[in-house]
């Protein structure tokens, strides 16, 4: 779990500019995601398969 947590921080701060998960690590992940005061920043897009791809928006989604 903290290593998501960690995992996310690097995200926002852009030290990367997505994170790949596998399907069997959704809701691991979205557990640490949902706690974070900015959550609505963080999109997830679903690929072929079941992986996600997240991404950090600068603007929180609707």
């Amino acid at each position: 779990m903290n290593d998501y947590k960690n995992k996310l921080d690097e995200l926002k701060n852009g030290t990367l500019k997505e994170i790949k998960i596998d399907k069997n690590e959704f809701y691991a992940l979205r557990e640490v995601l949902v706690e974070r005061e900015d959550f609505k920043h963080f999109q997830g897009i679903a690929q072929q398969g079941g992986d996600i791809v997240y991404i950090y928006l600068e603007e929180a989604r609707s």
